[in-house]
């Protein structure tokens, strides 16, 4: 092994023979079927921190799934993102002075495809850099022919039923994109705006009843104004007309409970075309709807002759100054305004009716209600299932149609007279319709990218086709995915699983923590707060970044992204490598006997022979440990709390193996009746933990695993690889508490001594005595049979075990510990008079520091005018030196009590 780690070359280098190998394939047949299919990144997106950590946490789970023995497959692919991709070939165009006008439907579409061929498997690659063991021959992209056939097949189905129906509703709609849009692309932007109050004169002209609004521009569709029915200052007023300001209109006063009493005047304008609350109002009310917004954002004739033509945010401004013209704005208060952009253009949507496909969702929702309420489908952290049901018993018809180029055209033909059917081409449809395929032309909309990514579990696996795939893997065993989908893609997935297949696409799903940045606010590139992924691979190593994520991937909240974490996980990655070479050094030149001993420990995962009861404290208490860890990261990883895994395992290799047992090896291994056991406990260890870290840190494992083997003259073995190897299962034989207790008593020891050094500022090279008084027999031979050790961890010259101290007069320290007393000869390496002077001196330096910053910090004129920043400054530089204060007193006190050979006063 190289004596520095350089993680990239190992790690293009790995990943570049699994795939030339073929391990990350998976064939339906034998074995306990373990699926996951990986939420579909969009072909115009690059990796970013989300996708990093999503698919650091499913590559862990599958490679540790993979070890345990299941039929592991991880199915990949990209969503054809369609008014993403639409807009980025757009831009291209624009750049070229063209539009996509100017090339035609086809032409663009094309353009379209050129554009994937080019882009997009980017994240593709992306994916393999992280370490991805997913099954990239399965790779599937949503406008492949055969995900066409399932999404057709899903559309004729539900079309057949009478679920999927034309009509008008209220839509985000993008004016500038010209074309409903989902929920996920609207990014709402808090606006400093304003609220208006308008007083709407009552019919029969006793009196008025004001509303309030951010929206005035909307008023000029109003068709009714709503109270609450529980609001007593209305309730004479319900069932009135009032005359609308700037119009000849006279509209309702209706009782409704989705008017709020708390908001503004309790009196709420309905405009049922342009806001969807308002629509759903004004369907219990039977209420008229005008549409006075068009879809190019520009007011319709229904605005009125003085209105019509003007963009919506210009008709605001005029339609305020008329109703201040004219008496009707009683007042205006400053309001943040939760302002809806396009995701893509960032221009403010609105919202507004549109005569658009839907599918009709409460008959799906039930089935998919009923398997979260049962168990069958359970959410981590759970949570999130009363999210969902929420979500799903108010469930609202799905707008299933886009005004864009590319994507899965809608397979509806309509006829001249306006009659149209759904046909899987057009022939299926003339047959229908009873007319010839000349007469018919295609409707023109997009199917929104959210219905074929609904059919993802299922169709990735052939649906509907009976497959070998399908019937294996189906249903999928977990999803992971983020909380802001669980709506517009978790639960369609569900909903469609159980009515095309009547089960559920997977059994549990893991919503997985949001990652901030440095100052705990979301990532994007509107902010350009965005950590690059890519970045921090190049500087630290994939498996380092991996790591990283999974020790902050708890289930219970979201995490700052931190570099740093990144750089200790890299750390740790080296400490694992130089332990590593330590533990192969120990190797060089062993007799084949005890390499073949060796080997076969590698071959079954398990020491072997006389070595499988080591008597030894140290080695049964490091095999102890083992266990714990052993059965804390199978729990952990069980449950998806992977962080847990994560810090166990780093807590056991770094503060136990590293620091604890390899110490004790390399002196223990100076004994020959003891190498061979230490040795052969080394690799068993090692190999475990190598086995335990792998589904986290691929690469390096995998590459110490190799060296391992080659360095206990294991023949090359193209089969043989860390990623198909046996994950490790505990061991009853090796739990051992008893050894646990005594080497965490050797250990507080260690400490001990190892702080009396620190306290007298001895250098790690000086040697000295030491005595310890053990509270009982058991300790004394304890201290006794390992005293060699502990001379070794606590750089002592000797340790003898007596029935008391030695004084403090003849200069011996003292300190204590559970179940004994122990004593660190001083005297003998240090001249206490003269540190006493030092000592002395440097308490007067602190103290003089210490008065300086106190009288700053008193002085009322510093603390006020100076910047927070330096004031904080000054308190943080005392709070140093007081501590430094109390540090050095704390050790003349030491001194003092110390009197060394041959000084005056011994």
């Amino acid at each position: 092994m190289a004596k520095a780690y350089e993680p990239e070359p190992v790690e293009v280098r790995r990943y570049a023979d699994w795939m030339r190998r073929g391990l990350f394939g998976a064939d339906p047949g034998a074995g306990r079927p373990y699926c996951i299919t990986i939420p579909p990144p969009n072909i115009t997106g690059s990796l970013h921190c989300g996708h990093a950590l999503n698919n650091s946490i499913m590559d862990c789970l599958i490679r540790w799934r993979r070890m345990s023995g299941d039929n592991t497959m991880c199915l990949p692919g990209t969503d054809h993102a369609g008014i993403a991709t639409q807009a980025v070939v757009e831009r291209q165009l624009a750049a070229e002075g063209l539009s996509r006008h100017d090339l035609g439907r086809d032409g663009f579409v094309e353009r379209c495809w050129a554009w994937r061929r080019e882009y997009g498997d980017r994240i593709i690659m992306q994916l393999q850099r992280l370490g991805c063991s997913y099954d990239w021959n399965r790779t599937r992209f949503t406008l492949d022919d055969t995900y066409v056939e399932a999404i057709y097949e899903a559309f004729l189905q539900w079309w057949d039923r009478g679920l999927i129906y034309r009509g008008a509703r209220v839509v985000n709609w993008c004016p500038r994109c010209s074309s409903a849009i989902s929920d996920i692309e609207v990014s709402p932007e808090d606006r400093q705006g304003a609220l208006y109050h308008i007083r709407y004169p009552l019919d029969d002209g006793s009196g008025h009843i004001v509303v309030a609004t951010t929206r005035p521009e909307t008023m000029l569709g109003d068709t009714a104004v709503a109270v609450n029915p529980e609001d007593e200052r209305y309730a004479a007023l319900v069932g009135s007309l009032v005359r609308l300001p700037l119009t000849e209109r006279r509209i309702p006063i209706v009782a409704d409970s989705y008017a709020r009493m708390d908001f503004g005047t309790g009196a709420v304008k309905v405009t049922p075309a342009h806001d969807l609350d308002d629509f759903e109002a004004g369907l219990r009310n039977n209420l008229e709807q005008i549409k006075v917004i068009g879809d190019d954002g520009r007011m319709t004739e229904a605005a009125g002759p003085r209105y019509v033509g003007l963009d919506r945010f210009a008709c605001r401004y005029r339609v305020l100054e008329d109703l201040a013209a004219q008496g009707f704005l009683v007042g205006t208060e400053p309001y943040t305004v939760k302002t809806p952009l396009c995701d893509r253009c960032k221009t403010v949507l609105e919202p507004l009716l549109s005569e658009q496909w839907f599918v009709r969702q409460k008959e799906l929702a039930q089935p998919a209600i009923e398997a979260v309420e049962s168990g069958r489908i359970r959410f981590h952290p759970d949570r999130y299932a009363r999210i969902y049901l929420d979500w799903m018993r108010n469930i609202r018809d799905w707008c299933i149609s886009r005004q864009l180029w590319w994507g899965h055209r809608i397979p509806v033909w309509w006829t001249e007279d306006g009659r149209y059917a759904a046909g899987r081409n057009a022939e299926e449809a003339g047959r229908r319709l009873g007319v010839s395929v000349t007469d018919l032309r295609q409707d023109e909309d997009v199917l929104d990218t959210w219905f074929s990514s609904a059919l993802w579990p299922h169709a990735t696996l052939g649906w509907p086709r009976q497959t070998a795939d399908l019937e294996f893997w189906y249903p999928t065993s977990l999803l992971s995915t983020a909380q802001e989908i669980i709506y517009l893609w978790v639960a369609r997935m569900i909903m469609t699983g159980f009515d095309f297949l009547g089960k559920e696409p997977f059994t549990d799903v893991y919503i997985h923590a949001t990652v901030l940045d440095a100052n705990g606010e979301r990532m994007s590139k509107s902010k350009g707060n965005g950590v690059d992924p890519l970045d921090m691979i190049e500087r630290y190593g994939a498996d380092s970044l991996r790591f990283a994520l999974l020790q902050q991937a708890g289930k219970n909240q979201d995490f700052r992204f931190s570099e740093e974490r990144v750089k200790l996980a890299k750390a740790f990655n080296n400490k694992l490598w130089n332990a590593s070479r330590f533990a192969m050094a120990s190797l060089d030149g062993l007799h084949e006997d005890e390499r073949a001993e060796l080997r076969a420990v590698l071959d079954r995962g398990a020491l072997t022979g006389a070595m499988a009861e080591p008597r030894n404290l140290w080695d049964r208490w490091i095999l102890s440990r083992l266990q714990s860890v052993i059965q804390t990261t199978v729990a952990t990883l069980a449950t998806y709390d992977m962080d847990d895994a994560a810090r166990s395992l780093y807590a056991f290799i770094w503060d136990e193996w590293c620091d604890w047992y390899l110490e004790v090896a390399k002196i223990r291994m100076r004994d020959d009746s003891q190498a061979t056991t230490v040795r052969a406990v080394l690799v068993h260890v090692l190999d475990t933990t190598l086995r335990l870290l792998h589904p986290m840190v691929p690469h390096i494992t995998e590459e110490i695993w190799e060296a391992l083997h080659d360095a206990v003259g294991a023949p090359a073995a193209d089969e043989r690889s860390l990623m198909v190897a046996a994950f490790p299962s505990a061991s009853e034989q090796y739990v051992n508490p008893t050894a646990e207790d005594r080497v965490a008593f050797l250990m507080e020891a260690v400490r001990a001594m190892r702080n009396l050094r620190a306290e007298f500022g001895l250098a790690p090279g000086v040697r000295l005595p030491a005595c310890a008084v053990p509270a009982t027999r058991e300790e004394g031979l304890l201290l006794s049979e390992h005293a060699g050790v502990l001379e070794g961890l606590a750089r002592l010259d000797t340790l003898s075990v007596a029935s008391e101290l030695p004084s403090a007069r003849d200069g011996w320290a003292t300190t204590a510990i559970a179940h004994a007393e122990l004593a660190l000869d001083i005297g003998s390496a240090l001249d206490i008079a003269r540190e006493t002077e030092r000592v002395e001196r440097e308490i007067a330096s602190a103290a003089t520091e210490v008065e300086r910053s106190e009288q700053r910090l008193a002085n009322e004129k510093f603390v006020e005018r100076a910047p927070a920043a330096v004031v904080e400054k000054e308190r943080s530089v005392l709070a140093e030196h007081r501590e430094k204060l109390e540090r050095l007193m704390a050790k003349r006190e030491a001194l003092a009590a110390l009197r060394s050979p041959g000084s005056p006063s011994a």
